[in-house]
């Protein structure tokens, strides 16, 4: 059965195509699109909770965590639901001050989850490099104002793209062959000469990122340079334990990252399903594995996820046990059998 056709287009609508080229597959592609969806709102609102609720838990450390946590939340909630939408119904309709408004965000949280992802080295840095002084370089309120200043240089830098793009005349057929509205796409209709929005463009791309893996990189070179200097072998272990799971973060976020790009800049003989599938899943992979990654390598984090799940399983049974009518005779029987189930 066809899906409903509710698109609309007019001079202020742009409209986004979905995958073009796999629209019988729509329905089937959105079910893994769902369901990491699911899975990374689950994953990083219990990180949330956990650390909100363990006093623990509540420093430089776990509040970084969450800050990635927001950003992991945030970024697929701009794209997943329009999509589904786009594979479901057939919405493909979207307002220009909605289609910019989404690229703004997208380009807003990734550049916020790449000041993050440094703020994490940083902190790894001090915590094996001068951890006497943990406590004084990096205290809570130090790691708020942290975060707020990679708020702001994400608001400054990313400002200008939308603010140029709302400026101009789309004289193409306002049609966006993708399940987001894409910078580049959106680039491709404009009317006038777009050589600066461009530029501006491709400078931020390699300026920001540049940077911040240039600092990450720095922060793991002199933690290596003081690991190597550690004679024991179990401080050796412990400290590099440390760095695991913030590793396996980074590598889950810029590979796919660069790997969308280098596609996208060189692969001119890659069907263009790839691209859009590799940019999507740029955005859905990292959000739904990083709590998994911190989760399972993290083994305080670890040991509180566990607590907090098997409190609230033993609560359900607690509740289940003491709602249960039956003879007096056999309440007991019940119970014993609920407890052990």
């Amino acid at each position: 059965m066809a899906p409903f056709n509710f698109t609309h287009s007019d001079a202020s609508t742009f409209i986004l195509m979905g995958i073009p080229g796999l629209e019988a597959a729509h329905i089937w592609i959105s079910i893994p699109f769902f369901t990491f969806y699911i899975i990374s709102l689950l994953g990083n609102v219990m990180l949330l909770s956990v650390v909100s609720k363990e006093q623990t838990l509540q420093k430089p450390m776990y509040l970084l965590l969450c800050m990635l946590a927001l950003t992991d939340i945030a970024t697929p909630t701009f794209v997943v639901p329009k999509a589904l939408g786009i594979f479901w119904f057939n919405l493909k309709g979207i307002t220009v001050a909605g289609c910019l408004t989404q690229m703004f965000f997208l380009h807003t949280i990734s550049v916020m989850h790449s000041s993050t992802l440094v703020t994490m080295a940083f902190d790894r840095y001090v915590a094996i490099c001068n951890p006497l002084r943990y406590a004084t370089i990096l205290s809570n309120a130090q790691i708020a104002k942290l975060g707020l200043a990679g708020l702001i240089r994400a608001v400054l830098f990313i400002l200008p793209l939308p603010l140029f793009l709302s400026q101009q005349t789309f004289c193409a057929n306002h049609i966006i062959p993708h399940t987001q509205c894409e910078h580049i796409a959106l680039e491709k209709m404009v009317c006038g000469d777009f050589t600066v929005s461009r530029i501006y463009g491709f400078v931020l791309m390699f300026v920001i990122s540049g940077f911040d893996l240039t600092l990450i990189a720095m922060s793991y070179g002199l933690i290596i340079r003081a690991v190597l200097r550690i004679s024991s072998q179990k401080a050796h272990q412990k400290a590099l334990n440390t760095c695991t799971a913030h590793i396996c973060v980074m590598l889950t976020y810029y590979t796919p990252t660069f790997f969308s790009i280098l596609t996208h800049h060189f692969g001119q003989g890659i069907a263009p399903y790839v691209h859009i599938i590799l940019a999507d899943l740029y955005l859905l992979i990292p959000p739904m594995l990083n709590p998994i990654i911190y989760g399972v390598i993290t083994k305080e984090l670890r040991d509180k996820v566990v607590k907090y799940t098997c409190r609230s399983s033993a609560d359900t049974r607690d509740n289940i046990s003491s709602g249960l009518q039956c003879p007096s005779g056999n309440c007991q029987i019940v119970r014993e059998y609920v407890n052990q189930h």
